[in-house]
């Protein structure tokens, strides 16, 4: 492996790519993984109230969010120890890996014998979904064009709730008693749930490694045989010019290393993230995972019919990221960040008042929580492509992985805790304290975002964070049928530069 710095263009050249049938076989590949997580975690919903039963697990609505609190926090571990991984080995090993342990995990869960086995599974399950995030968000921001960024990232996460939707019809099927036993309907979904988390693996064989991440392995030669794939399959944007950057990478970015890149180098994007990442893990795990206790205890909805509620409520969460993605990358993200976050805030605050004053059928607070969460999806999702949008190509798995896990600690965990006892007094005044908090929280964070979002819409990667091994961070814009000599100045220069080892930590473009 050469050492030393050397130009390329290959970022570039992903960014001024059209539309085309890879990157649609690459959403179809990664993103099908959040349909299946949203079949699987909305089960867990629907069935909150099942396996409180004595046919099922007999659990306690406390045992319940304990539970849901489980799941969380092994997404939180999984996401630092996958996320790690995939910027040390490369995203596409990491894409089996985390997928086979979420569907291991699921299966078990559906023969887990008792309150123990099951909450360990669901440790297990969330450990795999939270090395999902990291991997699958990285690779996809590295893969999509600039200008379509956004919107697609968006879409992605938004899919979730396409799987919510069929897990909520999935749970009037299981736990329909004439076609399956109490004792065994829930046990049957997670189950056939883990079995079509299976069913993705293959598709991943066909999805390349990032070309982005083999340049700081120094495999230069992979990433251009990469390229030149996806370009066979892509058309190039007329007048997109192809700009050059040099980079010199060097050893793998210690955990010491990207706390200092971090920390020090953006200060004010590291309070924007724990903001973005802690108010919706708050505000989504709190109400969510409880969702089937509200219906079930204070609207006396049967546990068979809770799927069915959660249906118009899964809309509303694909709906928002689906329509409003586009207005990120034409807007902007610091508009769109704000305006989602204060909404969201509002309108639950709203929701929590009627709640306490019981002004609200089941079907109105279902409606009520489908316009929340239309705003409040696309709110969740932006808080990832905010993470992975703004730190350098060196720690991005790692940095979506850490703002993920530290976010979700902060607000996941405690949420349903805290909710599932809350809930279980029976007092409305206090779930409405609930509601107020994760109300307050996102509104807390659309002020942080209003004052320190940066505006990275149609934005290259490496512009908006610039690699930490640049050895400038100026572009040079060249075409595609540059010269040799050009290339061979390009690559003096930056031998030059590489001379002083201060040029090599430069500040990136835009730096709030």
């Amino acid at each position: 492996m050469d050492d030393g710095p050397f130009p390329t263009n290959v970022p570039a050249r992903l960014d001024r790519l059209r539309w085309s049938s890879f990157h649609s076989s690459l959403i179809a590949a990664l993103g099908t993984s959040w349909i299946i997580d949203g079949l699987e975690v909305t089960l867990v919903g629907s069935l909150g109230s099942v396996l409180t039963l004595p046919t099922a697990l007999g659990l306690t609505p406390s045992e319940v969010g304990e539970v849901a609190g489980a799941y969380v926090a092994g997404a939180v571990m999984g996401a630092v120890l996958f996320g790690g991984l995939a910027d040390r080995y490369g995203r596409r090993r990491l894409f089996f890996v985390t997928l086979g342990v979420y569907a291991a995990a699921t299966i078990a869960s559906g023969l887990a014998p008792n309150y123990p086995f099951f909450l360990a599974m669901r440790f297990l399950t969330g450990a795999g979904i939270g090395g999902e995030y990291a991997a699958i968000n990285s690779a996809i921001q590295e893969f999509m064009p600039a200008r379509l960024r956004g919107r697609v990232d968006l879409a992605v996460n938004g899919s979730f709730w396409v799987g919510a939707a069929a897990g909520a019809a999935a749970a009037v099927f299981f736990l329909d008693t004439e076609l399956f036993a109490p004792a065994w309907g829930w046990r049957f979904a997670f189950i056939v749930g883990g079995l079509l988390a299976m069913g993705v693996l293959p598709l991943r064989r066909f999805i390349p490694e990032s070309p982005r991440w083999l340049l700081l392995q120094r495999r230069q030669g992979e990433a251009e045989r990469i390229l030149l794939g996806i370009e066979s399959r892509a058309q190039v944007l007329h007048g997109e010019a192809a700009s050059t950057i040099l980079l010199d990478p060097r050893e793998h970015v210690g955990w010491f290393e990207l706390l200092g890149v971090l920390v020090r180098r953006y200060p004010r994007r590291v309070a924007l993230g724990l903001s973005l990442m802690g108010a919706q893990a708050f505000l989504y795990n709190a109400i969510f995972f409880t969702y089937a206790l509200v219906l079930t205890r204070y609207y006396e909805v049967a546990e068979g019919r809770v799927g069915l509620f959660l249906l118009p409520f899964a809309a509303g969460n694909f709906l928002g990221p689906l329509l409003l993605g586009p207005l990120f990358d034409q807007i902007g993200r610091r508009v769109m960040i704000t305006m989602t976050y204060a909404l969201s805030g509002t309108l639950i605050i709203v929701t929590g008042l009627l709640f306490k004053a019981d002004m609200l059928t089941p079907q109105t607070q279902t409606l009520a929580w489908s316009v929340v969460f239309f705003f409040a999806s696309a709110a969740a999702s932006s808080a990832y492509l905010t993470v992975g949008e703004y730190f350098p190509l060196e720690v991005r798995a790692s940095a979506i992985a850490w703002f993920y896990a530290i976010g979700t600690a902060l607000g996941g965990i405690a949420g349903p805790i805290v909710f599932g006892h809350l809930i279980a007094s029976g007092d409305r005044g206090e779930v409405f304290m609930g509601y107020a908090l994760g109300g307050g929280l996102m509104l807390a964070a659309a002020v942080v975002a209003l004052f320190l979002a940066v505006d990275s819409e149609r934005r290259s990667l490496e512009a908006v964070a610039a690699p930490a091994r640049a050895v400038r961070n100026r572009v040079a814009v060249t075409s595609r049928r540059a010269t040799s000599g050009r290339v061979r100045s390009l690559a003096r220069s930056a031998l030059r530069s590489s001379e002083a080892p201060a040029t090599r930590q430069q500040q990136p473009p835009i730096q709030p």
